[in-house]
């Protein structure tokens, strides 16, 4: 007998683990043979205060305390840096002003990236507070944490079914029959599907495919100091890894929930439109991949107790935001179920609730 089950080993699923492992026993099932294998291991890693919408901003804000103030070394300054090429004037604007963008000289964005297309740029603008996330180590922060306080983690355990009796959940899964006094849905792009196969009520969390490519860096030119770099409207991006670039188009494809793959003629979409603002050629891929995005139908996530089952929690509907909101979206999973006071305001947490569907 334990007293919750978690259900998906990604960065939802194993913050809310290590969250919840100090108060309550805790067993984490997670199907893939290796944990935060979908989504969250294909994650750009990169924690922008205001990027999402609202309420998102708010769990980043909320998150930022943590993530700087750990040793480990979570984050690392980099820097973003959004280009407007004629025609995009009023999307550029509002884009600046949503970022926490201050425009900034031609000159100086050629300072951060003499590459630059002198010819095709008209405006750029820069914020400097944008960080990459050293997603493995926040990650194995979660994972550890949640081992240290006596929480299970089962690697290729596959949910067969789950029902609820005398108002306990009985699981059987790939591992074997397990008894719990509550379920947590953190599937990722599955989340629905999950509810469904438990007998709740899904709430439309759809998954929407987005896909990088690993491009080998123009020859002679050292990219490692460069900013993120934004496409105006969210229509592509492209940071520094490791000595190589990653490029996305930034696709948005509603797919149903599957072990994604990038297309070429999607990624070279993304890499055209890199390609069409930098002076050197960028022609190499190294690797590709995809992930899902997953989105309740107004774009907040969802965290909290079913409206009519209150034993089963969501923790679901992440979209892109899942590392840079885990500490905070975390915390509040684990403060709603252990009934604890919350430390978001009340207008936020509405916002966020499941019964808000």
């Amino acid at each position: 007998m334990t007293d919750v089950v978690i259900i998906g080993g990604g960065i939802a699923g194993m913050s809310a683990c290590a969250q919840l492992a100090p108060y309550v026993k805790v067993v984490l099932l997670e199907a893939e043979p290796e944990l935060c294998y979908h989504s969250s291991g294909r994650s750009a890693a990169t924690f922008i205060e205001d990027y999402g919408n609202r309420v998102t901003k708010e769990l980043n804000k909320a998150s930022l305390t943590f993530l700087k103030s750990e040793s480990q070394g979570f984050l690392k300054k980099r820097g973003l840096l959004l280009l407007g090429r004629k025609g995009e004037e009023a999307q550029f604007q509002s884009d600046s002003e949503d970022l926490g963008l201050k425009y900034i000289s031609a000159d100086e964005a050629f300072k951060f990236i003499p590459a630059l297309n002198r010819e095709s740029i008209t405006r750029q603008a820069y914020r400097p507070d944008v960080y990459d996330i050293d997603t493995n180590k926040l990650y194995e922060h979660y994972r550890k944490s949640a081992l240290e306080n006596g929480a299970q983690i089962r690697k290729k355990t596959k949910l067969k079914s789950a029902y609820q009796k005398n108002k306990k959940w009985e699981i059987e899964s790939s591992d074997g029959d397990i008894s719990a006094s509550a379920l947590i849905n953190a599937a990722g792009a599955w989340a629905d599907k999950v509810a469904e196969f438990c007998g709740v009520s899904k709430l439309n969390i759809r998954p929407f495919k987005r896909s990088i490519a690993r491009m080998r860096a123009p020859t002679g030119i050292n990219v490692q100091n460069w900013p993120m770099i934004d496409g105006v409207g969210e229509t592509w991006y492209a940071k520094p890894d490791a000595g190589s670039l990653i490029i996305s188009p930034a696709d948005k494809e509603l797919v149903d929930p599957h072990d994604a793959w990038a297309d070429d003629k999607t990624l070279a979409a993304g890499v055209e439109s890199f390609q069409g603002v930098i002076n050197a050629p960028i022609d190499r891929m190294l690797s590709n991949w995809a992930g899902l995005r997953s989105f309740a139908p107004d774009g907040n996530l969802v965290i909290g107790p079913d409206k009519n089952n209150p034993s089963f929690f969501w923790f679901a509907g992440q979209g892109g935001y899942g590392f840079q909101t885990a500490s905070a979206a975390s915390q509040l999973l684990s403060d709603l179920f252990l009934e604890r006071k919350v430390s978001v305001e009340s207008e936020t947490l509405l916002a966020l609730l499941p019964d808000r569907f």
